[in-house]
């Protein structure tokens, strides 16, 4: 029995909740991209069921939720899935600090997909609210995982309550 999707597009919204959740001003910058996040991990571990195309709905949520040029994320999380799906046999087997080096830089590939788009735009601007979210995934990425990681042994149980 195939695990239910349902659970993984649930996690999904509530990673973009995340993202539009109100914060002070101080922290703001310092927000992680949770959606790229939950896009990274589901291409990593379920690459047959969440692929480029997931990657890209995702994306158009993004920008839907976000008000930001329609596809912008989009594009740049269908890339992102994209490369996962590429490296996704070496990247499962990689130790923690090196699969997290490796979600740092393509975390830092979709903040600079996103600063091109932007600037091709005549939107672009530096500093920490732009590289901020790269940072702050980065951290929070070895206990996503370890949450998602949970979740998903759940979901491929075969008496999953989730079922």
């Amino acid at each position: 029995m195939r695990a239910p999707r349902w659970p993984v597009w649930l996690l999904v919204v509530l990673a973009l909740v995340a993202e539009l959740l109100p914060l002070p001003a101080a922290v703001q910058p310092l927000r992680p991209a949770w959606t790229t996040m939950v896009v990274i991990y589901w291409a990593l571990m379920w690459p047959g069921r969440f692929g480029v195309f997931s990657g890209f709905l995702v994306g158009l949520l993004v920008d839907v939720a976000h008000g930001s040029l329609l596809g912008q994320h989009a594009l740049s999380l269908s890339l992102v899935a994209y490369l996962v799906l590429r490296m996704h046999l070496q990247m499962r087997v990689f130790p923690l600090w090196q699969l997290t080096l490796s979600v740092f830089a393509l975390m830092f590939l979709e903040a600079f997909v996103l600063l091109w788009i932007d600037g091709a735009t005549g939107r672009a601007e530096f500093g920490p609210a732009r590289w901020g979210p790269v940072v702050s995934a980065g951290l929070c990425w070895p206990v996503l995982m370890a949450a998602m990681d949970r979740l998903r042994e759940r979901l491929e149980r075969r008496d999953s309550s989730f079922a």
